[in-house]
C-alpha cells in the first residue's frame, strides 16, 4: 500500500466546522523554508511514499482552502530538501503549456532521479480560471484538453523529435533535453464520465475523494469496465482524514461532535462553488461526514481505534485501492497504523 499526504503549500484550511483558531497567515523567507522542508522530511522519516503538491490559485480560505503557494516552485524546492519521496505535482492544463511542462518535469526528473511524477487536475473551481484570464471550457471539454496535454507530454518524453497539431496544442520538431531518467507516470483527479473515460485510456492513477465502501467500489468498477475496452490498467488512490482513538467510542464522540459545529451557510457556499464546475465529486447531500472537509476524508471512515481502522483499510486494499491518500495530521495513526501499511 502506497500513502501520499498534501504538501504543506495551503496554511488556511475551510472553516465549515466552526472553530475558535484564527486563519493562519503565510510565513515568508527562512520561517517558510524551515516550516515546510521539516514537515516534508518528517513525511519522510514516517515513510510516506508520495507528496502531492496541489495548486490552489484562489481559495475563499471559508468554504474551501485558502490559496496555495506556487506548485512549480514548491516541488523545485522539496526536491531540494528530500531523498526518497515522489513528489506529484498538480499541474491544470490551460495554465500550463504541455511543452514546457515536459521540459520541466524532465529537468526535476533527472535532479531527483526519477522521483517525479504529475497528476493532470482538469479544474473546477471557475472563479480560478476568470482571475487569472484562462478559457473556462465546459466540463467536458477540458477533459478533451486534459488528454491532450498528456499524449503532448508523453509525445515530448519519448520522441527524439515530436510533432503534434491537435485541438488544443500544437509544436514542431520539439527535440527535449535532458532527457527524462523513466516513464512518466500519470495521475488524475475527477469522478465523472469524463474522468473515468480519461483515466481509462491516459492515466495509471486515479485520485479519488473520499467514500464509504460501496460507493468506491463503484467507481472502481466503473473504470474497470471501461478499461476492459482499452486494454489498461489504472490503480486508484483514495482521499482519507483518519481519526484516531484508543476507542471507537472516542473517535465517533469526536466527529459527532465536529458535525454539530458545522457552518450550513459555508457548506451552501460551497455546494454553489461546486455546482457550477464540478461533477460526480463532493456529494455533500448524500453522506454527512462529506460536509467536513473539501476532498471527503471523513467520509472514509478511517475512524475508531487503530484495530478498526487497519480492518478499514484492508476492505479498501481488497476493492482496489493501493494508495491511500492522507491527511498526516493524526498522531495516534501515524504511531500505530501507518507504519503497518507498508506490510499490506
Amino acid at each position: 500500500m502506497r500513502t501520499c499526504t498534501w504538501a504543506p503549500t495551503v496554511f488556511q484550511g475551510p472553516q465549515i466546522v466552526n472553530r475558535t483558531a484564527t486563519p493562519a497567515s503565510i510565513p515568508a523567507d527562512r520561517e517558510l523554508r524551515g516550516l515546510t522542508s521539516h514537515l516534508v522530511q518528517q513525511y519522510e522519516q514516517l515513510g510516506i511514499t508520495d507528496l502531492l503538491i496541489a495548486q490552489r490559485w484562489w481559495g475563499s480560505g471559508t468554504d474551501i482552502e485558502g490559496s496555495s503557494l506556487d506548485c512549480l516552485a514548491m516541488t523545485a524546492y522539496f526536491a531540494a530538501v528530500t531523498e526518497n519521496i515522489n513528489l506529484v505535482t498538480a499541474i491544470h492544463p490551460g495554465f500550463f503549456q504541455p511543452t514546457s511542462i515536459a521540459k520541466w518535469g524532465a529537468t526535476i526528473d533527472q535532479l531527483t532521479g526519477g522521483r517525479w511524477s504529475i497528476n493532470v487536475t482538469s479544474g473546477w473551481n471557475m472563479e480560478e480560471f476568470d482571475m487569472y484570464g484562462i478559457d473556462q471550457l465546459d466540463h467536458d471539454q477540458r477533459y478533451r484538453r486534459s488528454k491532450e496535454f498528456i499524449e503532448v507530454l508523453n509525445g515530448c518524453w519519448t520522441t527524439p523529435s515530436f510533432s503534434h497539431q491537435g485541438e488544443f496544442y500544437k509544436t514542431s520538431g520539439l527535440r527535449l533535453e535532458p532527457t527524462p531518467t523513466n516513464k512518466l507516470e500519470i495521475f488524475q483527479g475527477g469522478q465523472s464520465p469524463a474522468a473515468m473515460d480519461m483515466a481509462a485510456s491516459h492515466s495509471d492513477w486515479m485520485f479519488l475523494n473520499g467514500g464509504d465502501l460501496e460507493r468506491i467500489k463503484t467507481i472502481v468498477n466503473q473504470v474497470r469496465s471501461r478499461c476492459e475496452q482499452t486494454g489498461r490498467q489504472v490503480q486508484f488512490a483514495m482521499y482519507a482524514a483518519p481519526l484516531c482513538r484508543p476507542t471507537d467510542e472516542e473517535a465517533w464522540r469526536e466527529i459527532e461532535n465536529m458535525l454539530e459545529q458545522v457552518d450550513q451557510s459555508l457548506l451552501s457556499k460551497r455546494r454553489q462553488r461546486l455546482q457550477a464546475g464540478a461533477q460526480g465529486m463532493w456529494s455533500v447531500d448524500d453522506d454527512a461526514l462529506s460536509s467536513l472537509d473539501t476532498n471527503e476524508g471523513h467520509a472514509s471512515r478511517l475512524i475508531g481505534s487503530p484495530e478498526t481502522i487497519l480492518k478499514r483499510i484492508r476492505e479498501y486494499q481488497e476493492i482496489g485501492i493501493s494508495m491511500l491518500h492522507l491527511d498526516a495530521r493524526d498522531r495516534l495513526f501515524n504511531e500505530a497504523v501507518l507504519p503497518l501499511l507498508t506490510d499490506l
